[in-house]
């Protein structure tokens, strides 16, 4: 190894050294500070730097070449070692937190469904199979499947002389095509089946997803916020879905990602992420909105050029163009929508279902449609947890993009009539709402706080994971 070389990795030693002894110090005076006082549009966090009351500091504003400011810059031609060293030092602690609890929720869930046995009676199709495992590839998973492997036949078919919920045979149109093409691409690449390449695809999306959801956090309350955040992320009620073959991860990753984008101002990703979003699921229209909110500000500030118009065009080309494709081949352009109502009874109905689930559970009553006492209850308490943190989130001022972002996502999922149980899983997207909890587990000691999380993703195999896939419809 040359002198030269030997001075290059000591010079980015040095470099991750002075970023921890700064990050140190900054995460010791945030547990001083109450709360975010203030975060902008462009997501810069603002807190009171202890002189005039209205004298901010903005901590990690982005420069002019778009990195923030306390962000070390590798050399530029640093060693791949150096490289990889530098990234494990930084992303490592995030994967391995998250990964540990997955898994510990997941082996729990695979044991829950080995002992208890009822996948063995069901068919393969809807919750059975041979080995606990291939219950991670039922129901959504089977139309997946079906789709990578076959591709799609839009149509409406009516089911003769039906009347009531369920009129139009289900059809593979109404699964969005990113998840499935991704499958596609996996199994041509690896030679891995529909199920290797559906639980490849969603266990690598669930990292990224985790990575941003640190990201994001770590904006606002620093590293130990945001190790908490991709930690909620693990256990989070309805996260089994995150190991499956299911298009959960592989939409929140593309969707914190996208956030982040918006709020460090990276237009162009944001657009793309969030054209991508579109084609993986319809409650990418919260997303879409949020970037057109954040774009508009940005345009009528004049910041940044023609980047957020551009951003603004790409976004929602992707939910467009696939209800549009779907609309011409059934040749109805409503198509879409009457097949989601006719085939699976889903529907935006203002919340009618929801509150008739939250006025019948607590006396009792399961006169409702898809009723599963069991994980109707577990969505009735991720509905009530969800409105407090949206009410806590709120209160932290955070970028209009966020709020748009996620109260936008909530009114889709509590809106529609659907299969209640399933709530726990569709707020799975509405992320901004870990960052009041983050903020406040940050202020637990680390032990105790992995301890709490430690507990929270053994019993995840069984509110997360068991009750999602056999004590209902997920």
């Amino acid at each position: 190894m040359n002198r030269e070389h030997i001075e290059t990795i000591e010079n980015i030693e040095n470099v991750e050294h002075n970023e921890s002894v700064e990050h140190n110090e900054s995460a010791e005076h945030a547990e001083h500070v109450e709360h975010v006082e203030h975060v902008d549009s462009a997501g810069h966090v603002r807190r009171n730097t202890g002189g005039h009351p209205h004298t901010y500091g903005t901590p990690g504003a982005p420069t002019a070449a778009g990195a923030p400011e306390n962000t070390p810059a590798l050399p530029p031609r640093a060693p791949l070692r150096a490289f990889l060293l530098h990234a494990a030092r930084r992303h490592g602690p995030v994967l391995a937190v998250y990964g540990t609890l997955k898994l510990a929720g997941f082996l729990v869930f695979l044991h829950l469904l080995d002992s208890a046995g009822d996948y063995r009676t069901k068919p393969v199709r809807f919750g059975g199979g041979a080995h606990p495992w291939d219950v991670l590839a039922t129901w959504d998973g089977w139309w997946y499947q079906q789709i990578a492997a076959h591709g799609y036949h839009p149509v409406l078919e009516a089911i003769p002389g039906a009347t009531g919920l369920i009129t139009v045979r289900e059809n593979s149109a109404a699964f969005f095509p990113l998840y499935p093409a991704l499958i596609r691409l996996v199994c041509e690449v690896t030679g891995l089946g529909t199920y290797g390449a559906g639980m490849l695809v969603s266990i690598v999306a669930s990292f990224a997803a985790a990575l941003g959801i640190h990201t994001l956090t770590e904006r606002f309350g620093g590293r130990r916020a945001g190790l908490a955040a991709a930690g909620l992320w693990a256990v989070w009620p309805g996260s089994g879905a995150e190991w499956a073959v299911y298009s959960d991860s592989l939409y929140v990753a593309l969707a914190v990602w996208a956030c982040h984008a918006v709020l460090t101002r990276r237009w162009l990703t944001a657009g793309v992420l969030t054209f991508l979003a579109g084609l993986n699921r319809p409650t990418a229209a919260a997303l879409i909105a949020a970037l057109a909110v954040a774009a508009l500000l940005a345009l009528y500030r004049r910041e940044d050029g023609g980047r957020p118009l551009a951003a603004l065009v790409v976004a929602p080309l992707g939910l467009v163009g696939y209800l549009a494709w779907v609309g011409h081949r059934m040749g109805d352009y409503g198509g879409y929508f009457k097949l989601q109502s006719g085939a699976w009874a889903h529907s935006f109905d203002y919340g009618k279902h929801t509150l008739h689930v939250l006025t019948s559970l607590p006396v009792g009553h399961y006169d409702y449609i898809f009723a599963y006492p069991f994980e109707d209850l577990i969505g009735v308490a991720v509905v009530l947890l969800a409105v407090a943190l949206l009410v806590l989130l709120i209160r932290l001022r955070p970028p209009a993009a966020l709020v748009v972002y996620t109260v936008l996502t909530m009114a889709l999922v509590l809106g529609s009539q659907q299969i209640f149980g399933n709530v726990s899983r569709y707020l799975l997207p509405a992320f901004p709402l870990f960052l009041p909890l983050a903020l406040a587990l940050r202020r637990l000691e680390p032990a105790v706080l992995y301890t709490l999380l430690g507990i929270a993703a053994l019993a995840s195999g069984s509110y997360a994971g068991y009750a999602l896939f056999e004590l209902g419809i997920p």
